[in-house]
């Protein structure tokens, strides 16, 4: 078996932020193998991705690359089909290319996605530590309490309308309970758990702020997209026999998980 065929490692490693922008955080500065997963992403989701706006982070590299390499990505990520809109601020080497490449930078785009143990050196203070975790179980329980709400004790949300199609409904530090649906190309936020009790299709983004205790719930799902403190999955990852179905979303060792929801 060739080498190409063991190298199982992705060379960037994907996120969703806030706002619905990707974050994409290179890990391997190898162009050719960067153009073609974020091919393969528009290809599995070309209404998620296709056209999408895209930060490129080198933060994770031990050195910032020159401008004929990085010019030579953002070329082939726009033939791939997405749009590299800023460069995530790292270092004054980073603010340098950026010039060179007629791109701004985001300097604060990546420190509520990203441990404390991964952010650049510039990034602002990280939130209070939450109390302690409870152990996330193997596999989800049947019948799961309800979801602990967002760090500072705020009261919920309730959103009672249809989240219609290009609506963005976010609770700020807070979990979000949406009493009907939430439609395709919507967008639910919230910097603790998602409740829906309609049907999910569009997007729901659970612990924005990083919050990986988090969770989504949702009575009838077909998501485009859903994500927990930045690791996501879109429906294309998603196993068939889950669609349509009461599921909940959580995160574990850095994995989503979701598993379906036993209803009366």
């Amino acid at each position: 078996m060739s080498a190409a065929a063991m190298d199982y490692e992705p060379a960037g490693e994907l996120k969703i932020g806030q706002v619905g922008i990707a974050n994409l955080r290179i890990r391997t500065l190898d162009v050719d193998k960067l153009v073609e997963e974020m091919r393969g992403r528009v290809q599995r989701a070309p209404k998620l991705f296709l056209r999408a706006a895209v930060v490129i982070d080198f933060g994770g590299l031990a050195n910032t690359p020159d401008t004929d390499t990085a010019r030579a990505l953002l070329d082939g990520l726009r033939k791939a089909g997405v749009l590299p809109v800023a460069l995530a601020y790292g270092s004054s080497d980073t603010e340098r290319l950026a010039e060179a490449l007629g791109l701004p930078l985001l300097a604060k785009f990546r420190a509520q996605y990203e441990r404390a143990d991964g952010a650049p050196e510039t990034a602002p203070p990280q939130p209070a530590p939450p109390r302690p975790r409870e152990t996330a179980p193997d596999t989800a329980p049947a019948r799961s309490a309800p979801a602990r709400a967002a760090t500072n004790g705020n009261p919920g949300m309730i959103h009672v309308p249809l989240v219609r199609s290009g609506q963005q409904i976010y609770a700020d530090n807070r979990d979000l309970t949406v009493l009907t649906a939430v439609g395709a190309g919507a967008e639910v936020i919230a910097d603790g758990s998602v409740h829906i009790y309609g049907p999910l299709r569009g997007r729901a983004l659970a612990g924005a702020q990083g919050n990986e205790q988090a969770r989504i719930f949702c009575r009838e799902f077909h998501a485009e997209l859903v994500a927990i403190a930045g690791h996501y999955k879109v429906l294309e990852d998603i196993p068939k026999e889950l669609r349509g179905k009461a599921v909940q979303v959580w995160l574990q060792d850095e994995q989503l998980h979701i598993a379906a929801l036993d209803t009366p």
